[in-house]
């Protein structure tokens, strides 16, 4: 059965929608990964779509949602992005916090590097679960796949 990871920050429209993004580029259908925010902004930063069709992704293609919005059931691990307390319980085997700043008012060299980092911790998770990786090179899934 493969891992169902969720990952979570406050407006859902940057970290989280990269976080998943990543999983998907990494890991192709050997994961289930959704992300959703506790105060959804409704959409999908331009910033991070433009930070992620630089390295071959597609984050258009993401809708900004709610936890509500989620698949329902257990996840094997849910990874929150600096939220604290405005993060609710998700059922999950585990959870994780990553102290990841928030990108959105950084200038672009600064946005990038976060987004790197989140790919690094997002290698590092799947590694961690035993999930075989691919470079990304073929291009990524469909968001939903």
């Amino acid at each position: 059965m493969r891992p169902r990871l969720l990952f979570v920050c406050v407006e859902n429209s940057c970290r989280s929608q990269m976080a998943e993004a990543f999983a998907r580029m990494l890991a192709g259908d050997r994961v289930e990964a959704s992300s959703g925010g506790s105060s959804p902004s409704g959409a999908v930063n331009a910033r991070a779509i433009e930070v992620m069709a630089e390295v071959g992704y597609d984050l258009g293609v993401h809708r900004s949602e709610g936890l509500d919005g989620v698949p329902p059931g257990l996840f094997d691990t849910v990874v929150t992005m600096s939220c604290g307390d405005a993060c609710p319980h998700v059922p999950a085997r585990r959870r994780i916090d990553w102290q990841v700043r928030d990108p959105k008012d950084l200038p672009g060299e600064e946005f990038r590097a976060v987004r790197d980092d989140i790919r690094r911790r997002v290698a590092g998770l799947l590694a961690e679960l035993g999930v075989d990786q691919r470079d990304g090179a073929e291009g990524p899934p469909e968001a939903g796949a």
